[in-house]
């Protein structure tokens, strides 16, 4: 096969955040509610919150900076080797920030 392939990439670390939220919970938390109808109906009173989609979620997570290398083709099935080594030469990879997770894989050519 020609052509490359395009690897974006980013480091975990053991104290990254990655948690995802039901809206259910939120609205089961008595501090959020207050915060909420304070902010949003202050003044008012007997105020009840809800939601049509009690599934949907928020996620909160460490924000990460992102890297990108450029490889083969051929290459394709030593993916994430080759961005662990590029993390390595780039010296990325610190204490409790060992990992790389790939993001995204995008044929060029």
């Amino acid at each position: 096969m020609d052509g490359t392939i395009m690897v974006t990439y980013k480091i975990l670390c053991k104290a990254d955040l990655n948690k995802e939220i039901t809206i259910q919970e939120l609205l089961l938390n008595e501090k959020v509610l207050k915060t909420i109808k304070s902010e949003f109906a202050k003044g008012f009173r007997n105020i009840t919150l809800s939601s049509n989609k009690l599934e949907s979620s928020l996620k909160i997570e460490t924000v990460k900076e992102l890297y990108s290398f450029e490889v083969d083709k051929n290459d394709f099935a030593d993916i994430l080797s080759l961005a662990e080594e590029d993390a390595t030469a780039k010296k990325l990879l610190k204490k409790d920030c060992e990992r790389v997770e790939l993001i995204d894989i995008e044929t060029l050519k």
